[in-house]
């Protein structure tokens, strides 16, 4: 068995291959650790030491990524089928993030996907649309799907006729048309005007009863609609866009199948990212379906030129080194820390994630490379302690299943909470609908091998859009790195300081949400 070393240069030490004399310590895009590791650890047996800083505020902190997938914002939206449709990966996207499409859609859906989200506005939401003749019923299940809980009425022509909100439908029999009963004094901004100046329309919507206005072009049809939170958010984040100003997408595809042909198609779609995704990336079978995948794409390209194409997942050097060498620009990283995931307690697999994503890292960085922190986040710390571990982006799975922009059906339980269902990729559910159109033998066989959860509650928290989500990520973030005097996520890197805990440590820095009598 290899034996894996830590460097211990004083104090604090730094992580990486035993040094073979001189300087060979002194690493670039390295965290340091105030001592030693002797076991792998989690991100619950870390914490970050506060340095003298000179950075003055967490606005000045730029997260933009450096692995060329253009993200502004280092988080990414798993490729589960609980968890990324359109309406989150055009989310995402707009405030500089990034969505992985599942593979367990076909092939011609995805396409739709994509060249959707792509017509996207960067700045405007997408409404909610309803007709005259749509029910109250309708009307009540899709204001669901939105924070603000408004939906606009068009007429055949695309044009706003007004909006409905619970207000409007409240006490109405489900059955009863919405053509008598939407709103027609309605706020209504020009596109124009949607991105003129912020504090201005902010003002202009703080007035408004629900805090937001439907945009239309100058045509009259709709555009979308603006919210003030959104008009707030848009000074802050910055879409991930591509050349074309278009927002960024990512779509996964299986090791198995016409791995060519799809991907071909999904890059003239236009994505921006192909995944290669199976839960044990260090097998022939993946490293064969990476390089066909870098026959399709083409040459690697530095920067944000170019397809990024990702492989995973993994938890060790070697699995790094194989797969980059087949062609793989980043590497997902993570094997059994999932919240669905029971691949540890089935198989005894896996590794703690924090060690898993610094020995990863710094494997591909020595190769041009770089990796995703896939799995494991529970709160922002989780995602700051991936960051300055030397991951370019930290996947998110079942936290933002309990979303509104979520794929998942809308569920109400017995005290009233709003919750959605997430499952694992490799649950007997998944297995179920990844194989629906096998034979009813083979798939009965499949099914006897499940691993994972088939069914988790999520509940919605604050307003339920994965932008309060995001909100709370990058705070955090953002004060990590100004905690470190880090201006940027290469900064972040190279300054952390990691401690060691043990659980009680751990536990001192939870909040309390009751007095201890």
């Amino acid at each position: 068995m290899r034996t894996r070393h830590f460097l211990c240069v004083g104090s604090p030490s730094r992580v990486g291959d035993k040094p073979e004399g001189g300087d060979a310590h002194r690493m670039k895009d390295t965290m340091r650790f105030t001592s030693t590791p002797t076991v792998d650890l989690t991100y619950e047996d870390v914490f970050f030491l506060p340095s003298r800083s000179s950075v003055r505020s967490r606005f000045d902190v730029d997260l933009s990524s450096d692995d060329g997938t253009g993200t502004t914002t280092p988080l990414i939206a798993s490729n589960m089928t609980a968890v990324t449709g359109r309406r989150m990966a055009e989310t995402m996207a707009r405030r500089g993030g990034l969505a992985i499409l599942p593979q367990d859609l076909s092939r011609e859906r995805l396409v739709q996907v994509i060249t959707s989200v792509k017509n996207r506005d960067p700045l405007i939401e997408t409404a909610l649309t309803l007709t005259p003749r749509h029910t109250a019923g309708q009307a009540r299940a899709l204001l669901m799907k939105r924070a603000h809980g408004v939906a606009v009425v068009v007429d055949e022509e695309n044009k706003p006729l007004g909006t409905v909100t619970e207000k409007e439908i409240q006490g109405t029999d489900a059955f009863t048309a919405i053509g008598g009963l939407y709103a027609t004094d309605f706020p209504r901004v020009t596109y124009q005007e949607a991105h003129g100046d912020p504090a201005g329309l902010y003002t202009q919507l703080h007035e408004t009863p629900h805090h937001v206005a439907v945009v239309t072009h100058e045509d009259g049809t709709l555009a979308g609609v603006i919210t003030e939170t959104g008009v707030v958010r848009s000074t802050i984040y910055t879409p991930a866009l591509d050349a074309k100003g278009q927002l960024r997408i990512g779509v996964a595809i299986g090791i198995n199948g016409d791995v060519a042909g799809k991907a071909r198609a999904f890059i003239e779609a236009g994505a921006d990212v192909i995944v290669m995704d199976t839960a044990h990336g260090h097998q022939e079978r993946m490293i064969d379906a990476v390089r066909k995948a870098r026959e399709v794409i083409g040459p690697k390209f530095e920067g944000a030129d170019g397809v990024k194409l990702v492989a995973g997942n993994v938890v060790t050097r070697e699995g790094v080194r194989d797969l980059v060498e087949a062609g793989a620009d980043i590497v997902k990283v993570g094997v059994g820390p999932g919240a669905m995931c029971t691949t540890r307690m089935m198989t005894g697999v896996g590794r703690p994630q924090f060690t898993a994503v610094v020995e990863c890292a710094d494997e591909a960085r020595k190769l041009g490379a770089r990796v995703w922190a896939d799995g494991g986040v529970r709160h922002p710390r989780d995602a700051a302690l991936a960051l300055a571990a030397g991951a370019s982006n930290v996947m998110i799975g079942s936290m933002f299943a309990g979303t509104n922009e979520s794929p998942g059906e809308m569920f109400v339980d017995e005290q009233g909470r709003r919750y959605k269902e997430s499952f694992g990729m490799a649950s007997k559910r998944a297995v179920t609908n990844r194989t629906s159109a096998e034979q009813a033998f083979i798939r009965a066989r499949k099914q006897l091998f499940d691993e994972g959860i088939s069914s988790s509650r999520m509940y919605l928290r604050g307003s339920g859009s994965v932008e309060d989500l995001l909100d709370a990520f990058t705070a955090g973030i953002r004060s990590s790195c100004t905690y470190a005097s880090a201006a940027s996520l290469t900064e972040f890197r190279e300054r952390a300081v990691i401690g060691l805990q043990n659980p009680s440590g751990y536990q001192e820095g939870r909040p309390l949400h009751q007095s201890w009598a």
